[in-house]
């Protein structure tokens, strides 16, 4: 998709990416961070798993098709608690372009396997996500998607 200015999205329907959360031993939360290949936009940053929407799919479908094929995550595995649109670009007479952050709970940090868009996946601690050089687009999302966070009720 191109912007009215020239800008390049990816994903003619939009886009969407997981931001799955679990308790580590100790109890405190992370969430699982994909260090992005450094063939891929924006390549070298921290960021979640995700990419375009296809036509006939809700975001939070993209969301966890994604976090499958980009991490290995079986959806069984996942409970989709909210979702967040956290970059628009506006056209005429409406939206022409969205990313939604959709946030997840799995009970234990679960075993991934990267495909080759990813150099790494990992869980991080909430507390040390802002100290990685993250993508520009989850970096400006990110105080916001952590008040988000802090609002949830427990998962069930």
């Amino acid at each position: 998709m191109i912007s009215e200015r020239g800008a390049h999205y990816w994903g003619r329907y939009g886009a969407a990416g997981l931001l799955l959360r679990a308790p580590r031993p100790d109890g405190t939360p992370a969430v699982l961070l994909q260090h992005r290949a450094v063939w891929s936009h924006q390549g070298g940053t921290w960021g979640l798993p995700g990419g375009a929407r296809d036509s006939h799919e809700t975001p939070e479908e993209t969301a966890v098709r994604e976090a499958q094929e980009e991490a290995g995550l079986v959806a069984e595995w996942l409970t989709v608690r909210a979702a967040v649109v956290t970059a628009e670009v506006p056209g005429m007479g409406g939206t022409l372009w969205s990313y939604t952050t959709v946030v997840a709970d799995a009970g234990e940090l679960l075993q991934t396997v990267p495909n080759r868009e990813s150099a790494e996946l990992r869980w991080v601690g909430e507390d040390e996500v802002a100290g990685l050089p993250l993508h520009p687009g989850f970096a400006a999302s990110w105080d916001r998607l952590r008040s988000v966070l802090a609002t949830l009720p427990p998962a069930r």
